[in-house]
């Protein structure tokens, strides 16, 4: 067993975590935890709704990346750098967001929080090219994890500490603590190893379309088509079945519909969908689908952020996209169970297990695949163009989850969601063994750390 983890035992898997919790850290000051913030406050739900604008930095992350490639600040590297830069600059955007009043500065705070995104989306894309540039292809897996386990657990306390801090202290002074632990972030960084610089080094022009040249260079065209494709589908099943999730644990809908009653429509179809869509669907109270989410759900993604690791580096990359593919679109049939036996603790806790911990190892060995397609030189602008477009396919075809619901009811969806799992578990059967030869090419030719 202990050799199973011998991976995760260098300096490079203990930096990754410290800078995936400073990835981590600042997502939920511009998220929920702000709503919550302007909710305290008594800030109007079109002000609320209208701060979700700010978290389009984070889709739109590539646009900027190519500079953070070209350009190297004078301290630190071409990495670590921008990585202090940006740490910095958070710590103070984050703690200016403390001192203003939503209900009096609404404007003031907007912008503020739109700093922090662009700030928090440029430290993102700067870690995942450092991830990229020190991980050897037996350790991707590995530090796709390390990074996920750091992040999440940012995530746990600015989502959750956060909030039990706000029945007790103002919200500056959490804001004021939220900053502090960007000191976390910054030891992380100073405490990491600067990569090699690249050999290639690129006018900011050709660090704009070098990233597309350079992957068709790699992979030819028939190989570009088939790892865009397979970025596209791998994680859409399992995003789907997220979009309508915490609605269905629940109540089933996240909408009004008790004055609604399927006799209120004139044809079949119409009856059908409100049939459905008002259904009750698992039952639970917020606090109940909190505790086991925190208890269960964050034991799972550990768990399976360090088994995907040490299982990617042992029986590599392919078959265990292919098995963890496989466990993902299993785990939503529980869900689809749970609908036929609400209020159900034992297949809800089951579920929830088992959705974390699949999709964390699922979600590391997805994110290895595409750490595999990156050159050092373009490498921020390449896995930011891949993980904007991994995130595609939920944000174009996430409304359609309501309707889905409405017609096929809680069972159908979640039956449906895991058929989706089929075409990337083809795509990485096919991929999978193109993507291992260029990874193997690459440590053959020293083109990755060692």
């Amino acid at each position: 067993m202990a050799r199973m983890f011998e991976v995760f035992r260098s300096r490079r898997m203990a930096a990754l975590f410290l800078l995936g919790f400073s990835s981590g850290l600042p997502l939920y000051l511009t998220g929920s935890t702000l709503q919550a913030w302007m909710t305290d406050a008594h800030v109007s739900l079109d002000d609320i709704a209208a701060m979700n604008v700010v978290g389009l930095a984070y889709t739109f992350k590539f646009a900027w990346a190519p500079l953070l490639d070209r350009f190297t600040l004078p301290f630190l590297g071409r990495r670590r750098g921008w990585l202090v830069a940006t740490q910095v600059g958070l710590v103070v955007a984050i703690a200016a967001m403390g001192l203003v009043d939503p209900a009096e500065h609404v404007g003031l705070l907007a912008a503020l929080a739109l700093a922090v995104a662009v700030l928090s989306a440029s430290q993102d894309v700067v870690v995942d090219a450092y991830t990229v540039d020190v991980c050897a292809p037996h350790e991707r897996a590995a530090g796709s994890s390390m990074s996920v386990i750091g992040y999440r657990t940012a995530m746990l306390i600015t989502g959750t500490l956060a909030l039990v801090m706000a029945d007790h202290l103002p919200w500056r002074v959490i804001y004021a603590t939220m900053a502090v632990l960007m000191a976390i972030g910054i030891g992380g960084t100073l405490f990491a190893a600067e990569p090699p610089a690249p050999a290639r080094r690129f006018t900011l022009a050709q660090s704009v379309y070098e990233p597309f040249t350079e992957f068709w260079r790699k992979l030819g065209w028939r190989g570009f088509a088939l790892a865009v494709a397979f970025t596209l589908v791998y994680k859409f099943g399992d995003y789907f079945a997220q979009s309508l999730l915490i609605t269905f644990l629940k109540n089933g809908s996240g909408y009004d519909f008790s004055e609604v009653k399927p006799e209120h429509f004139a044809d079949a179809w119409s009856k059908a969908l409100v049939a459905n869509f008002v259904q009750r669907g698992a039952g639970f109270r917020f606090t109940d689908i909190a505790v086991v989410y925190k208890v269960l759900g964050f034991a799972g993604i550990y768990a399976g952020a360090f088994f995907a690791g040490s299982l990617v580096a042992r029986f590599g990359m392919r078959r265990m996209l292919l098995a963890f593919g496989v466990v993902q679109a299993m785990t939503n049939l529980l869900y689809a169970w749970l609908a036929t036996e609400p209020r159900s603790f034992a297949i809800f806790s089951a579920a929830v297990l088992s959705d974390n911990l699949a999709g964390a190892m699922g979600t590391a060995a997805f994110v290895a695949f595409l750490m595999s397609l990156c050159s050092p030189a373009v490498s921020a602008t390449q896995f930011a163009l891949l993980t904007s477009l991994s995130s595609l396919g939920q944000r174009v075809f996430g409304p359609l989850a309501a309707p889905l619901v409405g017609a096929a009811g809680w069972t159908g969806f979640f039956i449906t969601t895991s058929l989706m799992a089929i075409p990337g578990l083809v795509l990485a059967y096919v991929a999978g063994h193109r993507i291992e030869a260029i990874a193997s090419s690459a440590r053959s030719s020293g083109s990755v750390p060692s």
